[in-house]
């Protein structure tokens, strides 16, 4: 005879599974498999470049401060100086494990808490949004087993991070390096079970990485708030940030290890709330339910739905891009301080961004930093396309008299615009924080804009031509990320710096303006997004 599965709604909605396998946790391991074969490419790329960075430190540093004199000399200014202890908080200790701790730990946490919202997101929330988990939740699945599937994924994941990186250093010292390698997997792991909560309160993926971002950019503003104004790490708003606690572990420091108690505290009581909440809402739905409306006025266009579905995300982006131009622009008049006396800290500097003077080249590091967080949110937006299309909310639009081309052009408005709008932001609160050369400051981030569209344009490309590669895109963005922020300290050749559009483009401001660079990226930009809605135009839609 053969076998039944019993399916039936459990109390409060969603699927209790009977058959095969019983309780609320049945079929987790098949999930976590799942789960592990979907993320074979992207979760150890993310693994490698979160340890890769962090390994690769101490030997840059090696070069920058070669005697115990120049690193006590570069502890004591880094200490002194409030801007510097904002970006990457005090040092704790003159060793090369430490200052590596200090130059890189921070960050490093940040990309891990990044890797583990997007894994656990990807295979909560995501697969109720496509319908996906509700076609597994026929089969002998427990109501709670996508969850711990997707956290115990972000475990293994942040595990694999602090083993390589506990591992890779552990020649510089056992204790600093376990410390380091605990610190930031805790703040991944620590990131991942908010991300869980999240998940069972927002209707939307997008929502839910929206939500978890917005909370990392907080605690990475508290930190930085309760260091500039402490040395230390003693700050009442520095201990409110998981990124305070991941500092005051003090690796190759003198390590607290009861600082890892607030980490496990933490993630025990978010695990507790994503568990329960799990158990009381229906699959697909939340907590936060999305406001429905009619549409009226500029709604009922293409171009005005666009506009309303990214105008929030637009004007955080905006705030944010604001706020720090004006506190790096502050920033700009003490570089000479950052580096003191330090001839290769000082050619470090200038190699990052031209020259011309310090302060010079401090502005044109920023710039180029704010290039490329903007490429983010252009390929963010133009990969919303990608999203209304999976999601079958493009098809009634295109039932209507709209065309694909239409439709498009909305999404890309905004994103290409927007990008436009993020730039002029960053430099009027450069020039603002610095108080001189505004209008040179305001054209070196204009400058940015064409590089900025290159990335954009491969995201256009891949989600209108290749649909199914277009999550290839972050990957595009990330690996120019990756060469830009630490190609010039590790002496990368140039061959590879070339690579990312942002190596073409001149050091502004300092250098000579030269057009030739971004005209030929602004062509490439549009070549690339004539060739994404092309291919657009003349495929299926994907369901």
């Amino acid at each position: 005879m053969s076998s039944v599965v019993d399916v039936r709604p459990a109390r409060r909605g969603g699927y209790a599974s009977r058959g095969g396998g019983s309780g609320q946790l049945a079929g987790t391991g098949g999930l976590l498999r799942l789960a592990l074969r979907r993320d074979r490419v992207l979760m150890p790329v993310w693994v490698v470049v979160v340890a890769g960075i962090v390994l690769a430190m101490p030997g840059s540093l090696e070069g920058f401060y070669g005697t115990a004199a120049e690193r006590a000399d570069a502890m004591a200014s880094m200490n002194a100086n409030s801007s510097m202890r904002a970006l990457y908080g005090p040092v704790f200790g003159d060793s090369i494990g430490a200052l590596a701790a200090w130059r890189i730990g921070c960050y490093a946490g940040v990309l891990a808490a990044v890797m583990s919202l997007v894994i656990v997101v990807r295979h909560t929330r995501e697969e109720e949004e496509t319908g996906r988990q509700e076609m597994l939740s026929a089969a002998v699945v427990g109501r709670r087993a996508p969850l711990t599937a997707a956290l115990l994924a972000a475990c293994v994941a942040n595990a694999a991070v602090g083993l390589l990186i506990a591992v890779g250093l552990a020649g510089r010292g056992t204790g600093g390096a376990l410390a380091l390698g605990l610190g930031v997997g805790g703040v991944g792991m620590l990131f991942a079970g908010l991300a869980a909560v999240v998940a069972q309160c927002a209707e939307s993926a997008r929502l839910a990485k929206g939500i978890t971002a917005g909370a990392l950019g907080a605690a990475f503003a508290l930190r930085a708030a309760g260091d500039a104004g402490t040395a230390g790490g003693s700050s009442a708003l520095t201990w409110a940030s998981p990124l305070g606690w991941q500092e005051n572990l003090r690796a190759y420091a003198g390590e607290r290890w009861w600082v890892l108690l607030a980490f496990a505290a933490a993630i025990v009581v978010q695990g507790c709330v994503a568990y329960g909440l799990a158990g009381r809402r229906d699959v697909g739905m939340g907590f936060l339910p999305t406001r429905p409306g009619p549409a009226r006025g500029s709604l009922a266009t293409a171009g005005g739905l666009a506009w309303r579905l990214q105008r929030g995300a637009l004007g955080a982006w905006t705030a944010a891009f604001l706020v720090a131009g004006v506190v790096f622009g502050g920033m700009a008049s003490g570089a000479a301080d950052i580096v003191g006396d330090n001839e290769n800290a000082r050619d470090v500097v200038e190699r990052l961004g031209g020259q011309s003077g310090l302060t010079d080249a401090f502005l044109a590091t920023m710039t180029g930093l704010f290039g490329m967080l903007a490429a983010l949110y252009a390929v963010t937006s133009v990969l919303r396309l990608h999203g209304e299309e999976t999601s079958q909310r493009a098809e009634p639009v295109l039932a209507g008299a709209v065309g694909r081309l239409r439709w498009a052009a909305g999404h890309l408005a905004v994103a290409f615009g927007g990008s436009v709008l993020l730039m002029t932001a960053a430099g009027l609160g450069l020039a603002a924080g610095h108080g001189e050369d505004a209008g040179a400051v305001l054209g070196a981030c204009l400058a940015q804009l064409p590089a900025v569209w290159v990335l954009g344009g491969v995201a256009v490309l891949l989600a209108g031509a290749f649909p199914t590669a277009a999550p290839a895109a972050w990957g595009v963005v990330g690996v120019c990320l990756a060469i830009g922020w630490i190609g010039p300290v590790l002496e990368l050749p140039q061959v590879v710096m070339d690579l990312s559009p942002f190596g073409h483009l001149p050091k502004l401001p300092g250098s000579a303006m030269s057009w030739p660079p971004l005209v030929l990226l602004t062509v490439l930009a549009v070549v690339l997004v004539t060739a994404g809605l092309a291919g657009l135009r003349r495929r299926d839609m994907t369901g």
